[in-house]
């Protein structure tokens, strides 16, 4: 029978080694279900939209890559990500500005709240965005912004960067001439999803999602991007959803309308240009007081590929 004193020396020596006995873990590794890490929590568009049009004034282009305000989980520790795999982002451009071109191993999308006569340029295709459209920029893919309207234009960042981080591929490089010299204008292109294609489109949905969580629901693109998935929703006035909970990191996006989603223990009453964050896991309900459309973001494309993809309703 060993003694204490002879575990502890063992101990010291396994722990010398840079090294832990599976019988004597300081931690657990593994557990029954996914643990509730990241916090649901809520960015009021009219809180940030004020501070967005206070920056134009003296933030321009030269300053930064981009005009945004990054969505920072309230979770201790957490210095960056919305959710686990997830960041979002407002941004905003304002008339006769130029974002100048650049490119990074991270997948990203914007989906635009407001504003005229502003477009995107992604890899030499240049299109406008419109008021609830959703745009995408691929993993390496050069792209720039401009506003030759009358507008300031405000949009939602939603990019993969967290899980570049996690992964470690995080590659990043400017255009050496600061924007594409070959461009060709486009009403429609792939990386374009338009936001009255969105409403035909719902319009011809008649069968609910199997989740429940919404009255109606397409997705864009099958998927979007390898890493991300994107689905448009469609509430009425006194809908009220399932409880549902999924494997997926989840950021809503609020097109218009109004309600309340409960998420773990936070309530959070949204409205247009709202954002709100649905950790992995978090059982949630939404409850819709003004008919309303809404923009979910997910890795569940990550989660399928693994097979880790799991969803539940209570």
């Amino acid at each position: 029978m060993s003694t204490s004193a002879e575990l502890e020396a063992l101990y010291a020596k396994i722990y010398g080694l840079h090294m832990e006995g599976g019988w004597h873990r300081k931690a657990p590794a593994l557990w029954p279900e996914p643990r509730a890490n990241f916090h649901p929590n809520l960015w009021r568009y009219r809180d940030v939209k004020p501070i967005l049009e206070q920056a134009g004034g003296l933030v321009d282009h030269r300053m930064a890559d981009r005009r945004n305000l990054t969505m920072t989980n309230p979770v201790e520790g957490n210095l960056y990500s919305t959710v686990r795999t997830l960041v979002a982002a407002y941004q905003s451009i304002k008339p006769g500005e130029q974002a100048e071109a650049h490119r990074h191993t991270p997948s990203a999308l914007r989906i635009i709240l407001e504003g005229q006569r502003s477009f995107t340029v992604v890899n030499g295709t240049r299109v406008e965005m419109r008021p609830g459209d959703v745009l995408l920029t691929p993993s390496w893919s050069w792209h720039s912004h401009e506003a030759v309207g009358p507008d300031d234009c405000f949009w939602v960042d939603v990019l993969d960067v967290p899980l570049v981080h996690l992964l470690e591929p995080m590659f990043f490089e400017r255009h050496p001439d600061k924007f594409e010299a070959q461009v060709s204008d486009a009403q429609e292109a792939p990386i374009a999803f338009r936001w009255t294609d969105s409403l035909r489109r719902l319009d011809a949905s008649a069968a609910a999602p199997a989740h429940g969580t919404a009255e109606r629901e397409i997705e864009l693109g099958a998927p979007a991007m390898k890493t991300i998935a994107i689905h448009v929703q469609r509430m009425s006035a006194g809908f009220a959803s399932a409880t549902h909970r999924s494997t997926a990191n989840a950021i809503y996006t609020v097109l218009d309308g109004e309600g309340t989603t409960r998420a773990g223990e936070r309530e959070m009453h949204w409205q247009l240009g709202d954002v709100f964050a649905v950790p992995a896991w978090q059982a949630y309900r939404h409850e819709v007081s003004r008919d309303a459309h809404l923009v979910r973001v997910s890795d569940e494309p990550v989660m399928r590929a693994f097979d880790l993809l799991r969803e539940q309703n209570l």
